[in-house]
């Protein structure tokens, strides 16, 4: 019994990880679930979920194929740039004032964040902590 859920995870995780980084976190784990689901019933549902969810990861918030529609639905805003006189990277803190946060459209699966525009470049920020999670390239 055991053997066949490894070779229901090994199966998942080779098949999934390349569809998963291109649709980043949200897309990764809808796609992992269903296709594991498809695949192995209910137990390769939640091993594909998983699998997708960490492949998308890999590729940050917004998968490869929505970071240009993105960066592109950004210009497109005509959003201030924020001046910040720091390195703009994953993990940098952005100040709670003086900063305008916009709403991600739900086309891209990540409603529970923000984005912004810093030093000319577009980046997702979550709004709690307004911690940068991905910057758009």
């Amino acid at each position: 019994m055991k053997m066949k859920y490894l070779t229901i995870a090994a199966m998942a995780i080779f098949s999934l990880s390349s569809v998963a980084s291109a649709q980043g976190v949200v897309g990764g784990a809808e796609q992992g679930a269903h296709d594991g689901n498809r695949a192995a019933g209910p137990v390769g549902g939640v091993i594909g979920g998983v699998v997708g969810a960490v492949g998308g990861g890999i590729a940050g918030l917004l998968g490869v194929d929505q970071q240009p529609r993105f960066r592109e639905y950004a210009v497109h805003e005509h959003h201030t740039s924020f001046v910040y006189d720091r390195p703009v990277a994953v993990g940098a803190i952005l100040p709670g004032e003086g900063v305008t946060y916009y709403t991600v459209p739900t086309e891209y699966g990540a409603q529970e964040y923000r984005y912004t525009i810093v030093n000319d470049r577009t980046v997702i920020v979550d709004p709690r902590t307004h911690r940068i999670v991905q910057v758009i390239e």
